[in-house]
């Protein structure tokens, strides 16, 4: 069986110059990005799936990306594959003080142990201290600061309000966020009305912004729950479209009562499937 060491030969025989393949070797970390977020949502998509079985393989795919920037990085000089892993460990020892109270990877198990309270604050107050660690002007720091911009929308949405919740700035439960939401609906609808597409894009955006905090406060993840929603419609609509291939009937000669008809023979459908949405 092939290990660790294996892959970051392969990778460096990839990117030699002389001899490696020409795709790879003329790679940088910035195209390398793309195909990094999609192998992470491979790998999501085969765990909502329940696709164990090629989940090793989009694993090893996500691996890999991390290996070709260690390969660009070695390159330049500036670290290797043993420095990312030494990072990341000496990271989550420090973060972890309730099961590493010593700092010793390999310390004794018999601590005492935290509440979830507890390690919650404690993981919180490092995660600050780190912040202030990494800025060139601590003074000027803020909460948000560590919250990626390449997040997907949704996804950076909830964790700038997370984050704003952790002093207060929030609302107390779900219902005044619901009562928030039909506020931002009317803002979109004035904006429809006056015909400001400038406005328009600014009210949705809120709209947006704000049904990420409902979900928030109903613990639902909102780029799970969106990614649901998408699949629940992809599903529908291949239903739709089989349904017209059994009977030679072309899409395009349906009228919409047709489709929505054939859509809630869809929704019927999977009523008996627990697996559905």
């Amino acid at each position: 069986m092939y290990s660790l060491e294996d892959l970051l030969h392969l990778m460096a025989r990839l990117r030699d110059p002389q001899y490696g393949c020409p795709w790879d070797i003329k790679q940088t970390y910035a195209s390398i990005v793309p195909h990094t977020l999609e192998e992470a949502y491979e790998v999501a998509d085969a765990i909502e799936r329940g696709d164990f079985d090629h989940l090793q393989g989009e694993l090893g795919d996500l691996l890999f990306q991390v290996v070709y920037y260690s390969q660009l990085a070695r390159e330049e000089g500036r670290f290797e594959f043993d420095g990312v892993v030494d990072s990341i460990t000496r990271k989550l020892i420090r973060r972890h003080p309730h099961v590493f109270p010593t700092g010793d990877l390999y310390a004794p198990l018999d601590i005492p142990r935290l509440d979830e309270e507890q390690v919650k604050e404690r993981w919180e107050q490092i995660k600050a201290e780190e912040r202030a660690e990494k800025s060139d002007a601590p003074q000027q720091l803020s909460l948000l600061d560590d919250v990626p911009v390449a997040l997907p929308a949704l996804s950076r949405a909830a964790k700038l309000q997370k984050r704003a919740a952790q002093v207060g700035f929030d609302w107390p439960d779900a219902l005044p966020v619901v009562d928030k939401v039909r506020e931002e609906l009317d803002e979109v609808l004035e904006a429809m009305a006056d015909n400001d597409p400038a406005a328009i894009t600014d009210e949705i955006g809120d709209l947006l912004f704000v049904v990420v905090n409902l979900a928030r406060h109903l613990k639902v993840d909102p780029e799970t729950a969106l990614r649901s929603a998408n699949a629940k419609f992809d599903r529908r609509f291949r239903f739709i479209e089989q349904a017209l291939r059994d009977t030679g009937r072309p899409v395009e000669d349906c009228t919409l009562e047709d489709l929505d008809a054939l859509w809630g023979e869809a929704k019927r459908q999977e009523k008996n499937l627990p697996s559905c949405g």
